[in-house]
């Protein structure tokens, strides 16, 4: 729905604009006597709030112990399961189980446009997308690592996290798709 109303504001602009030796004020100004600015300033604090959300949710499992399979803070979390479970229960939203699956369905991003809440992977495993965590900022991530280990926050400049970096996924929230 926000790319509809981004397109039709960008049309209309082009339609009723006349030719300006200042086009972004002029831009600027049709959109704010529209109130799109204000609607997409709404929308950039809902997202900041729902990422915040997320990231404030996950830290509180922190220590929950790392279980194959596991989805729920009883069993313990595997990776997937982790990122599967705060999502589900911070934004409404379920993911696939696995780790590939959740980074088919999520849209690619460039590292340095990481945002808390949005999705890192690792190889970990020798084969792409086999680990993943929830970027906190600060170059830092939270996830559920491996036996033995429990949910915790490690940084992605660490030499091993480096190494081993795939890609960043942006997950498309329910404000998202709500726009």
């Amino acid at each position: 729905m926000l790319r509809k109303l981004l397109i039709a504001v960008c049309c209309l602009g082009a339609a009723h604009a006349a030719p300006s030796t200042t086009p972004t004020d002029d831009i600027e100004k049709f959109l704010a006597e529209r109130g799109v600015l204000s609607q997409m300033e709404q929308f950039r604090q809902r997202m900041s709030q729902q990422a915040s959300d997320l990231v404030v949710n996950a830290m509180g499992f922190l220590g929950v112990p790392y279980r194959r399979g596991g989805n729920t803070v009883e069993s313990g979390f595997d990776c997937s399961g982790f990122v599967r479970a705060m999502y589900e229960q911070t934004v409404g939203m379920v993911l696939p189980r696995r780790a590939k699956d959740q980074a088919a369905v999520t849209e690619t991003i460039d590292r340095k446009e990481l945002q808390p809440g949005d999705l890192v992977f690792f190889n970990t495993m020798r084969a792409k997308f086999s680990h993943v965590g929830i970027y906190v900022g600060d170059g830092k991530f939270i996830h559920s690592p491996k036996p033995g280990q429990q949910v915790r926050v490690e940084d992605m400049r660490q030499a091993y996290w480096e190494r081993r970096f795939n890609g960043a996924r942006r997950v498309p929230t329910v404000a998202q798709e709500t726009q």
